[in-house]
């Protein structure tokens, strides 16, 4: 019986390998092994703090109602007030938000922001409902968490299937339900539009900070991204993102896919010209600038950077076989299954890990939080140059524990996490 499942069997839980929640906690409990992390410490990190599910109705545009299931769980808090995004996807269910959340507090700890981790999420499609419709389910989903989010507790961000928008209906509620938050309840959320208590810099910042690990990590590989060729998978906001600033780097796009089909121009794809295609026809299928290929050829295609930027575990040991890159930079959550992890390994990829390479958005949430408490706005200029300072010595960490350890950078990521956290908790102790 490895550690991880000792530590499950202790709680109550039948381990299973292949759960998204269990991937995530035997990462943790595997880095917390190679630092001798106290038992104590393993144990209340393998399970969430609070796990709140709410079912409520919506009324629909033709007047019938519907039932949703909405979800918040927040991992940890001995750094600061809970932090994470909220998701409205059909594939939304405990596990995967248990999982979500305790990432959350792994890059906090990370990045060293004195914030834990949360996440949330409602099981459906928005692509499927009005702007009324979106707006209505957003309003009783805020007002059936309540208490359970506030600026001081836990904050909510965008995530997929979310935006500034349903941010900033979130935002209203919260503060209509009760008129004395008034002046701080504008915090409750980031990733606000602008001209609502926005940031500078929060669209582009998960993004931008891949762009800036990237640039500290290719040198170790002897690479540099001037004319260094990449394929992206997903073409969202943090895909579209990442296409674009690379490309301003000197990278060229040369194939990209998502849950439409797959596109490929190996002269290169302009990235601001897709975005406002799949901005306007929802995905990157018949874009005019690129030739439709298959999802196999796609996935066979040469490059440097390969980057998987949708959704979890969408790489399989079938996708990892085919893949053809020297580095796969995560871009999504734990876009990678542990056993397709592992082949990649042993073909050589060197693997850039999601935890440090997509904190630049909680980055710019904590940067946006802290404007709203202070009641100021920072230009974008200060905004990337505190990002960029900020991933720049998480990366630096990153790369002293690989060293120091001899492991891969995902192991010595979560290792640095780790460590911050307990050096707290040895500080604070365990109440009462």
């Amino acid at each position: 019986m490895n550690n991880t499942e000792s530590v499950f069997k202790e709680l109550g839980f039948t381990y299973n390998k292949d759960n998204l929640y269990f991937h995530t906690i035997d990462t943790m409990l595997n880095a917390a092994e190679k630092l001798s992390i106290p038992k104590r410490l393993q144990l209340i990190l393998a399970q969430p703090k609070n796990e709140l599910i709410v079912h409520f109705p919506v009324r629909m545009d033709d007047g019938n109602f519907k039932l949703f299931k909405g979800y918040r769980v927040q991992h940890n808090n001995v750094l600061g007030p809970y932090k994470g995004g909220l998701r409205f996807d059909n594939t939304v269910h405990l596990d995967h938000i248990k999982s979500l959340a305790a990432i959350m507090t792994i890059k906090c700890a990370l990045l060293e922001l004195p914030l834990g981790g949360a996440k949330g999420g409602v099981q459906m499609d928005p692509r499927t409902f009005s702007a009324d419709e979106l707006m209505r389910l957003t309003r009783r989903y805020t007002s059936a968490m309540g208490n359970n989010i506030g600026p001081d507790y836990d904050m909510p961000a965008p995530d997929v299937g979310t935006n500034s928008q349903i941010m900033a209906w979130i935002a209203d509620t919260y503060i209509n339900l009760d008129n004395r938050k008034s002046v701080g309840g504008i915090g409750v959320v980031t990733g606000k539009p602008l001209c609502y208590g926005g940031s500078h810099g929060r669209e582009k910042a998960t993004g931008q900070g891949l762009v800036y690990v990237v640039e500290e990590l290719l040198p170790e590989k002897s690479m540099s991204l001037e004319n260094c060729r990449f394929s992206l998978v997903g073409y969202g906001n943090v895909g579209s993102w990442v296409g674009r600033l690379l490309c301003e780097k000197g990278a060229c796009m040369i194939a990209v896919g998502d849950h439409t089909g797959f596109v490929k121009n190996e002269h290169g794809i302009n990235p601001f010209e897709l975005a406002r295609y799949v901005e306007q026809q929802g995905g990157v299928a018949g874009f005019s600038g690129a030739d439709k290929i298959s999802e196999e050829h796609f996935y066979k295609t040469e490059v440097e950077l390969f980057i998987p930027a949708a959704l979890e575990q969408m790489i399989d040991v079938k996708k990892a076989k085919m893949i053809n890159c020297k580095v796969l930079v995560e871009a999504a959550n734990m876009p990678v299954t542990p056993e397709a992890d592992q082949l990649l390994t042993s073909k050589g990829v060197e693997i850039f890990p999601a935890v440090l390479c997509n904190a630049g958005g909680v980055t710019v949430s904590y940067f946006e939080w802290k404007q709203n408490r202070q009641a100021e706005t920072w230009e974008l200029d200060v905004v990337d140059k505190k990002l960029k300072r900020l991933m720049n010595k998480a990366t630096h960490r990153v790369k002293r524990m690989s060293q120091e350890l001899k492991c891969d950078l995902r192991t010595a990521a979560y290792c640095v996490a780790l460590k911050h956290i307990d050096e707290v908790y040895e500080i604070r102790g365990i109440f009462p």
